[in-house]
């Protein structure tokens, strides 16, 4: 098929005659087959005012020159200084510039060449964002949170451990497929966020296998960690790691190694729930044991007469039924929102009070059978009670 293809571009080449235009269009076209990663040390540097970053790449070898051309929004994604005598992996394809004739190589990503440099360009990096990674920037992951944002590729066994050991709490997965391997996975990072900063949710994971510093150049890179830093709600970074700990996972609201630890994370708030009912149940179900026994003391008093202290008896019993009743009915949050109550959160935590929202705040109720998403239009203070 390539050879019948190859013979009808020779055929129309040789029988016609073209403008110089269009014959370096068709040049163009077939150059774009070129893409590829060349490896050399850069040279005759320069950056232009628009931004843009011209350059030499110079092999070692035998002095060849490729000239490089990067666009300034490209140059500033790449996240590597370039300077004279760096050595670097260009990723992109050669095209000719019409006006001039001239062939450069359109530059699409750039990547330092051995551990040593990619080591001193995470160091610098790494002191240059170090007030995105204090603690105090930290926020809380959200108590019972449903609504989850997954990046990772949905290729491989990470996503996999992750929903195997998600709990049954009715979590609702949106997921942005993104490569995660290599400077390359960059652009499908940043546009994930982009997709998921408009969904509504109420906590967002980010997950990967472990890796050499090499693979994880994405997630060292200053605009992602950046656009994570600045999500609207709180993050997890679920990125295995060996000693230097990738940028984008110090910037996160919570840290894990593994995929299975940050679905165990999203389970915490809800599995402590479920043991907290279960206790209640219990404490009931002996409470009710304890009352029968002594019910059948009671109906053997009867027989003898007793009735007056029966009837005193049966008074408490009731009584301390119907505050373990009260206890356990107050404690079930299905039960409080079956019977019209409601939850009220912003942004993923519960409003306790007036003094936690603004007029004109989002804010999510949750019912017996759902969320109502509203805004807040007015907030009175309670009248104080006479």
């Amino acid at each position: 098929m390539k050879e019948k293809s190859d013979s009808y571009i020779k055929e129309i080449l040789s029988t016609r005659v073209f403008s110089v235009s269009a014959y370096l269009d068709i040049l163009n076209t077939l150059l774009q087959a070129c893409k590829t990663k060349v490896v050399g040390e850069v040279s005759e540097f320069k950056r232009a005012q628009s931004g843009h970053v011209y350059f030499s790449l110079k092999d070692k070898k035998d002095g060849s020159v490729l000239n490089c051309v990067i666009w300034n929004s490209l140059y500033n994604l790449c996240g590597v200084e370039m300077k004279e005598g760096l050595e670097v992996i260009v990723s992109g394809e050669p095209d000719i510039y019409k006006p001039r004739g001239e062939i450069k190589f359109k530059v699409s990503s750039v990547r330092l060449v051995g551990e040593g440099e990619l080591k001193k360009q995470y160091d610098k990096l790494k002191r240059k964002l170090e007030h995105l990674f204090v603690e105090e920037k930290k926020r809380p992951i959200p108590e019972f949170p449903c609504k989850v944002g997954i990046i990772t590729s949905k290729q491989g066994a990470v996503i996999n451990d992750f929903l195997n050991n998600l709990g049954g709490y009715g979590f609702k997965i949106k997921m942005a497929d993104s490569r995660v391997e290599g400077q390359e996975a960059l652009k499908d990072l940043l546009s994930s966020l982009k997709t998921l900063k408009k969904q509504k949710l109420d906590v967002l994971v980010v997950m990967r296998g472990g890796g050499s510093l090499e693979s994880f150049l994405a997630f060292n890179n200053e605009v992602l960690v950046r656009e994570l830093a600045r999500f609207p709600v709180p993050t997890i970074v679920a990125i295995g790691h060996d000693k230097d700990v990738p940028l984008l996972a110090l910037a996160a609201d919570r840290m894990v190694s593994t995929p299975t630890a940050a679905a165990n994370l999203l389970n915490q708030s809800w599995q402590k729930l479920e043991w907290e009912i279960k206790e209640k149940e219990a404490s009931v179900f002996s409470f009710l044991s304890s009352f029968f026994e002594k019910f059948r003391l009671l109906e053997y008093r009867v027989k003898e007469g007793l009735l007056r202290i029966i009837e005193s008896e049966i008074s408490e019993l009731k009584t301390k039924m119907d505050r373990f009743q009260s206890v356990v009915l107050s404690n079930d949050p299905k039960r409080n929102l079956a019977l019209g109550y409601s939850i009220a959160r912003k942004s993923g935590k519960i409003i306790r009070s007036i003094r936690n929202i603004e007029i004109n705040d989002m804010i999510d109720l949750e019912v017996g059978d759902g969320i109502i998403n509203s805004k807040v239009y007015e907030r009175k203070k309670s009248e104080p009670k006479s």
